[in-house]
């Protein structure tokens, strides 16, 4: 399976909760799409693993990705180490995504940040032919994805570009509902955390909207780009008019 965008989140929300407008564009438009959750999310003070694993695949089906995986290192200790490193690098050269979308190195929660290094260190070294790697016994060919790109979570940054995700956002709100686990519900009995504030759902949209009317449009996602970013033509450009 090669894929055309793949996004690497450290928990089953995280891909949902900053990024998914993006992904369901281009599934709309006919490209391949997959998240990869890291950790099974099973230190959060809301909901289980098997509970979240179930809200993630059910977001996976509204998304329209074409694989959704977790690889199932350990919430609040994603190390990067050998193991770690050659599991990601292996996930690489096996869907060989031409983009990877991976978190900022800048973050409130240590597993994100741990999470960018990670994605990082295996974009670059999934491209060596002298690294190694097997899937199902057989030998791997390197393969670099083209860019990786960082979406945005609890820091903002100052963008490199906006996706315009006006027509794709009410699924991508759909898709994290799904995870409702998380979220705000009254008759929960469980610890409140910053998610599970009634009004989490409308800073997301609030967020969504401000990047939006940056370009001209109703919600927009915001990415950083580590290089220059090219376009063929400068009408491809969606400015605010002035």
């Amino acid at each position: 399976m090669k894929l055309d965008i793949l996004a690497i989140g450290a928990h089953p929300d995280d891909i949902e909760l900053t990024c998914a407008g993006t992904l369901v564009k281009a599934a709309r438009e006919g490209m391949r799409t997959g998240i990869v959750d890291l950790t099974q999310g099973e230190l959060g003070t809301r909901g289980t693993k098997q509970i979240r694993a179930q809200e993630a695949e059910e977001a996976a089906h509204i998304l329209g990705l074409m694989t959704r995986r977790n690889l199932k290192m350990h919430d609040g200790n994603i190390e990067l180490n050998r193991k770690n490193l050659h599991t990601v690098i292996a996930l690489l050269r096996e869907l060989q995504p031409r983009i990877l979308l991976i978190p900022h190195f800048n973050e409130r929660h240590p597993d994100h940040m741990h999470t960018y290094q990670l994605a990082r260190e295996a974009w670059f070294y999934s491209g060596l032919a002298k690294l190694k790697t097997t899937m199902s016994g057989k030998a791997q060919q390197p393969f670099r994805p083209n860019n990786f790109f960082s979406f945005m979570q609890k820091f903002e940054f100052i963008p490199a570009f906006i996706v315009d995700v006006s027509d794709t956002f009410e699924l991508r709100m759909k898709s994290i509902r799904a995870h409702r686990s998380q979220f705000f519900n009254p008759e929960s009995k469980e610890r409140e955390t910053i998610l599970s504030k009634p009004e989490f759902l409308k800073e997301i949209e609030t967020r969504a909207m401000y990047y939006g009317q940056s370009i001209g449009v109703i919600y927009g996602e915001p990415f950083y780009s580590y290089v220059p970013v090219g376009i063929e033509n400068i009408f491809d450009l969606a400015l605010t008019k002035g």
